[in-house]
């Protein structure tokens, strides 16, 4: 097969039914385009012009590209590429950078073409998913808002953004021009193509196995061959909704209840590994942290063993199905809370790890909390506390919901000025001290149509990038209260939704403008304000909706609701 990449002319052998990413990855070396979902053509991160317009590679038949031009970040006019970057930066638009390539490559093409209106970037970012950034920065790099924030230092350095970026990730990342253009440092971008490689057995599989890190693997010569060895799961979106593994509780009278569904955290870097005989496995968090859900991931484990078994270099990769299939999710919740002017009362269940349940909080409140949870099981995934605020965020949405039904006032329980300078409708802390408090505005016709933020992190070291996390954090959490849903068997426990658009994550085009200040509190900087923000936001969310409508929902995804309903037109 013969075609144009990047200006230079190629001539590779290929397989029946690849795909033009494969070939760009797996045959050429390109790895600028991420594989987020393929074959599912649902997250744009592979995005590339061919012919000079965008097309989803994943999706691609490299037979379709015979004798055309493709072009890949690497391939842009260098002062378009180089000028896109810089605003990605400057806007806070990238956190790890997965997304940012595909996004790039088709920017580029609409700025070209001169389609920058609103409209036309709404109708470029259908075709794309970020997970990080919550959307309003990539607005702004679009639509020539980049601007510091108000206080923000003139004189910016990426090295303080990058340490901000690790207090919010809880891992090292980088801050610069090379993150939007996909050189982030993803494991399998640097993975050799001559590996062997190792995949997860998918359900009914006959294929030979090994055992590695408590799996089982299908290995072969190429990720071609092991997903087509292995009998690879495709996608499937199914038409049930999303709905709590457990039941609600009994009401308590003046009090709240609410049970949760299976949520998936929707990190956009399938996890992958590599490692060489007797050496150190590639991380599967490379730029940025996953939102918690790769801490305990089993591919780095499982490509020393194979490397060490097998005398060779392996190469570890999770498919999106398997990401769904494997990977951890929120636990799901039921349980209820009241407030009786000192105490919350709060009494629920849980599935999986109840200690985040009942660790400590420093409450930014002068009240008690005082009840039980208990660890109950149900058919369905993993779940993992290390995901984002895991058990605060589920013990602030009860507790601001009970503080609602009461009626009680909130500015009147505050304990500290800190806690004072950010009380909206809602304020959280977290154990380093970081507090958040949220507005979630609804209008006449019950949309959301606004959230208000404020942060206090001690030094903020780089506004714009604690902004981003702020925003991303607002975003996961109006999805996590109102949309986010997975359909899983309540007998098998067997995920139905294994497409990534049917998770419920909130298109570009429907989040709501996010106004995020961060207010100024002198001391050393505080990691993980973005939990606390996530937290915030998701307590208000529920308060605002369940006022507007006049009656509260007492499940999360909340989709009856009418702002849930506009959101998934």
């Amino acid at each position: 097969m013969q075609f144009s990449c990047n200006g230079d002319q190629v001539e590779v052998d290929t397989s029946p039914g690849e795909s033009l990413l494969s070939v760009l990855r797996e045959r050429l070396g390109v790895v600028s385009p991420k594989d987020g979902c393929a074959p599912q053509g649902q997250c744009g991160c592979c995005t590339v012009l061919v012919d000079g317009e965008p097309r989803v590679a994943c999706v691609t038949p490299i037979t379709r590209v015979a004798g055309r031009s493709v072009l890949t970040v690497e391939g842009l006019d260098p002062t378009v590429r180089d000028d896109l970057a810089a605003r990605f930066v400057d806007a806070g638009g990238s956190q790890c950078g997965f997304c940012t390539p595909g996004i790039l490559v088709r920017l580029a093409a609409a700025e070209q073409k001169g389609k920058t209106r609103r409209v036309d970037l709404d109708r470029a970012l259908a075709a794309h998913l970020c997970r990080c950034t919550g959307w309003q920065s990539v607005y702004a790099v679009l639509e020539g808002r980049v601007d510091a924030p108000p206080g923000a230092d003139a004189t910016r350095t990426l090295d303080a953004a990058g340490r901000r970026a690790e207090l919010e990730g809880g891992t090292p990342q980088t801050v610069g021009a090379r993150v939007p253009l996909g050189d982030g440092g993803f494991a399998d971008d640097g993975a050799p193509r001559d590996a062997l490689v190792a995949v997860p057995l998918p359900p009914g599989s006959t294929a030979d196995t090994v055992e590695a890190a408590g799996a089982t693997w299908v290995v072969a010569d190429s990720l071609l061959e092991a997903r087509a060895v292995a009998g690879k799961v495709q996608g499937r979106r199914t038409t049930v909704e999303p709905a709590p593994p457990l039941p609600l509780p009994a009401s308590v009278e003046g009090g709240v209840r609410l049970a949760t569904s299976w949520v998936e955290p929707a990190y956009l870097e399938p996890d992958a590994s590599w490692c060489v005989p007797g050496g150190e496995p590639a991380t599967p968090l490379a730029n940025g942290g996953a939102f918690g859900g790769k801490v305990e991931s089993p591919v780095s484990p499982a490509a020393r063993e194979l490397a060490d078994r097998t005398g060779r270099t392996v190469r570890v990769v999770y498919a999106r199905e398997d990401v769904v299939r494997l990977g951890p999710k929120r636990p799901p919740i039921a349980a209820t809370a009241s407030f009786d002017g000192s105490v919350v009362h709060v009494h629920g269940v849980v599935v999986g790890d109840p200690a985040p349940f009942t660790a400590p909080i420093a409450w930014p409140y002068a009240l008690v909390e005082q009840g039980a949870w208990t660890r109950v099981e149900a058919p369905g995934p993993p779940t993992a506390s290390t995901l984002r605020a895991v058990g605060l965020a589920e013990r602030a949405v009860l507790l601001e919901g009970a503080l609602q039904a009461a009626g009680a006032d909130r500015a009147s329980l505050v304990r500290d000025a800190r806690a004072a300078a950010v009380l909206l409708d809602s304020c959280v802390a977290v154990e380093s001290g970081a507090v958040a408090g949220a507005r979630v505005t609804v209008d006449a016709a019950g949309h959301v149509d606004r959230v208000l933020l404020r942060v206090a992190a001690g030094d903020p070291l780089d506004e714009i990038v604690l902004r981003s996390y702020a925003i991303g954090a607002a975003h996961m959490a109006l999805g996590w209260v109102l949309t986010e849903g997975l359909a899983v068997d309540p007998e098998t426990g067997a995920v139905h939704d294994l497409t990534i658009r049917s998770f419920g994550i909130l298109r570009a085009k429907d989040t709501p403008p996010i106004d995020v200040e961060v207010v100024d509190d002198p001391g050393a900087p505080l990691a993980r304000a973005s939990d606390a923000a996530f937290a915030a936001v998701a307590a208000a969310t529920w308060n605002a909706v369940s006022e507007a409508d006049g009656t509260r929902p007492e499940s999360f995804p909340a989709r009856g609701t009418r702002a849930a309903t506009a959101l998934r037109r």
